[in-house]
């Protein structure tokens, strides 16, 4: 993509791009032909604290293997001049921002399941914490006034669990219970200030993700992940990480997105609205799966849900 292409294609930042759902919704977007700057702390050069082998590079070449255009970038979205050094070139290079999609997270090798906060290391929950919201208003600080600058952007604040479900649930500790539901207000507290610029916020959740941590931790790849519902059956409505980035891709193209803004979705609601489907071509409704059936007590069955 040339200049003058990427001038007139969508520019996008995916902040935490480097694995997972940040991954699929940065390729999504390169589907659609945008400029995607990926950002995140782990490099071929140098890992984060997770250790982990994926790459903002490997993700920008996959967004530019779609047809977009990668950009990788490496920033601690907890230093604010990181982000503010980021945004300053995107603006000097594109003078736009159509779309930020905070997907900052890390905090998957912190948590406690079902711990309560007396017995839960208050290190990591702190840092969960931290990593969960700060980094999310601290990007949202410097990339919203140049988001807002042409009416028309597109925040999606990314989570676990809708606004609905998290609220009747509680999810593992008060640490990541309050990290998860967290970003759905935030994402509505947005809305009130970018609605008068013509923007849209969201939050927007996956289902259960095949990301490559829950692949490994399952012992399967994307193409045998059908494999781990011997292990658990309920996995059978997993989805892949592509899947809410086609959920991304859409709001992004939607003219009429506005429609969504200050509302709490997920991946599998946008498909429903949307029409698209996962790479296997199956539309998964994770969050009424897990409602209606798994928390039910139900035997594991997709029927009707994918």
């Amino acid at each position: 993509m040339n200049t003058n292409e990427a001038r007139r294609g969508i520019v996008a930042l995916v902040a935490g791009g480097t694995r997972g759902a940040g991954r699929g919704i940065a390729i999504e977007l390169g589907a659609v032909g945008a400029t995607v700057y990926v950002t995140g702390r782990t490099t071929r050069a140098e890992r984060s604290e997770y250790g982990r082998p994926e790459t903002i590079e490997e993700t920008a070449e996959l967004v530019t293997a779609a047809g977009g255009s990668g950009i990788p970038v490496q920033v601690d979205h907890l230093v604010p001049d990181e982000v503010a050094t980021l945004v300053a070139r995107i603006r000097t290079e594109h003078g736009r921002l159509d779309v930020l999609v905070n997907d900052i997270w890390g905090g998957e090798y912190l948590v406690e399941w079902d711990t309560p906060v007396w017995k839960h290391d208050l290190e990591k929950g702190l840092r969960m914490l931290h990593l969960a919201v700060d980094t999310h208003l601290i990007t949202a600080h410097h990339a919203l006034p140049l988001l807002i600058e042409n009416p028309g952007g597109l925040l999606v604040e990314m989570t676990d669990g809708t606004a609905e479900y998290n609220a009747e649930h509680y999810r593992l500790s008060p640490f990541y219970d309050l990290a998860k539901t967290s970003i759905n207000r935030l994402a509505w507290a947005h809305a009130k200030d970018v609605a008068p610029h013509g923007a849209t916020s969201v939050s927007l959740t996956p289902g259960w993700l095949r990301s490559e941590i829950m692949l490994e931790e399952y012992g399967v790849t994307e193409d045998t992940w059908r494999q781990a519902t011997e292990r658990e059956p309920h996995f059978a409505i997993s989805e892949s990480p592509r899947f809410v980035g086609r959920a991304v891709a859409s709001l992004a193209t939607d003219p009429d997105r506005f429609r969504w803004n200050g509302a709490s979705v997920s991946s599998g609601q946008l498909a429903q609205h949307y029409g698209f489907t996962d790479v296997d071509g199956s539309r998964p409704d994770c969050w009424r799966y897990l409602r209606e059936v798994q928390d039910a007590g139900g035997p594991a069955d997709t029927t009707g849900y994918r």
